[in-house]
């Protein structure tokens, strides 16, 4: 039996990270989308929630083909989450390198990086296990969250923040992590595509993070084309990395704005602010953070009317049956043009036999609840008017052999279809 989360239905669990589970859910209108679920001891952590919240608010602004976006989020219970687009692919990580559209991947994370960044977004965790591959395009997840749940009392529960060898020099010697770490990042993560090794080595995390801060990386097998470029990304100064712009610039992305106009749901902030008050006592710093909060209302999408889960599987119930009807109605009256001259009797069976069974379906129709009653009614007639036409017609078109030859035909593809399904 599925669990639900809110208004969200939980199907699978997809994988788990640092700060929460990953869940493969429905959305009320029936489309499939990602729910991160907080970890509790990050969902203890008032602090870390009500930076979420603020910080939820500009991550919702962050639109484009190459990233995840963030459609929704309740900070509210013991069970806190994210919701998030659903991109159905492998994660960088898993997939073949070096990577063979180099070229087609850069242009991806460029764009990715040019859409936070615009919306004043850092991820501070970018790399090749947050890059998810499908059809051959990178979408980047998990953006934002990092930054947001960088607290002592997260980290110190067992969350790390940023992986050594793709987080910059600055963020490992304590610095502030801005635009640039991301920069960083996103040279190590191609870097990384484009010859199947990590840049900086493998080892233990604190050798990996001396090499990041005192050695040049391993860029040996990077394209002539790319290789300037990752070196200024990789620089150990920030000021000397390129802009997301000038990268896009370089790659030749055109400079395409995915800023979002969003709004956020009231309940969201609410909730935090009911939970940093009952916490005030321990954190003082946190009543401070939950006092510059707005309240905006947030919808995940601009539709007015939102159908139920069980709403949309009877629409799609709906569809199938009719294409039953309708594919059956066309089989039926094949069979009967072949049999209508040698075997009018089994012509006349089959039509009838058709017949009976749709008015038995209109007939549950008219007693039924269904808001796709009338549609149903006017379905059903029109198939039984339909067969009995295309009977007759077949009938005076060709000759029983080319129509008994027809009918094999079918029966064979539509059994092929049946067990293939």
């Amino acid at each position: 039996m599925s669990e639900h989360l809110g208004p969200y239905e939980l199907l699978s669990r997809l994988g788990a990270g640092g700060f929460g589970e990953v869940h493969l859910a429905l959305d009320p209108e029936g489309r499939t989308v990602a729910v991160k679920v907080l970890h509790p001891h990050v969902a203890a952590d008032g602090g870390a929630l009500a930076r979420l919240a603020r910080e939820v608010e500009t991550m919702r602004m962050v639109g484009g083909p190459h990233v995840a976006e963030v459609l929704d989020a309740s900070l509210q219970g013991t069970r806190p989450y994210l919701v998030t687009r659903y991109v159905q692919g492998r994660p960088l990580s898993a997939v073949p390198v070096p990577v063979v559209e180099l070229r087609r991947l850069a242009a991806g994370l460029g764009d990715a990086l040019l859409a936070m960044h615009e919306s004043g977004v850092v991820h501070r965790d970018l790399k090749p296990a947050n890059v998810m591959m499908t059809e051959g395009e990178p979408v980047v997840i998990d953006f934002g969250i990092a930054s947001a749940l960088d607290s002592l009392s997260v980290t110190a529960s067992g969350a790390v923040v940023g992986t050594p060898g793709y987080l910059a020099p600055e963020v490992l010697e304590g610095r502030a992590a801005g635009v640039e770490s991301d920069v960083f990042s996103f040279g190590a993560t191609l870097a990384y595509a484009a010859t199947g090794r990590q840049p900086y080595g493998q080892g233990p995390a604190s050798a990996v993070a001396y090499r990041v801060v005192h050695h040049p990386p391993d860029l040996e097998g990077v394209p002539e084309w790319l290789e300037p470029l990752l070196r200024e990304c990789l620089s150990t100064e920030p000021g000397a990395r390129p802009t997301a712009a000038q990268i896009c610039a370089r790659l030749g992305v055109a400079p395409v704005s995915h800023v979002r106009r969003a709004t956020v749901r009231p309940q969201v902030a609410a909730d935090v602010h009911a939970r940093v008050r009952d916490q005030a006592h321990d954190h003082a710093h946190v009543r401070a953070a939950a006092d510059d909060m707005s309240t905006r209302e947030w919808r995940p999408g601009r539709e007015q009317h939102r159908r139920s889960v069980e709403a949309s599987r009877a629409r799609h119930r709906e569809k199938v049956r009719r294409r039953w009807l309708i594919g059956s109605g066309l089989f039926v009256s094949l069979l009967a043009a072949a049999a209508r001259v040698p075997l009018p009797e089994v012509s006349l069976f089959l039509l009838a036999a058709y017949s009976l069974g749709v008015v038995i379906d209109a007939g549950v129709a008219m007693f039924s609840r269904s808001p796709y009653q009338r549609s149903r009614l006017i379905t059903d007639t029109l198939c039984v008017a339909g067969a009995v036409g295309i009977c007759f017609g077949l009938a005076a078109a060709f000759s029983t052999f080319t129509l008994a030859l027809f009918a094999g035909t079918a029966l064979v593809v539509g059994v092929v279809f049946l067990l293939s399904a």
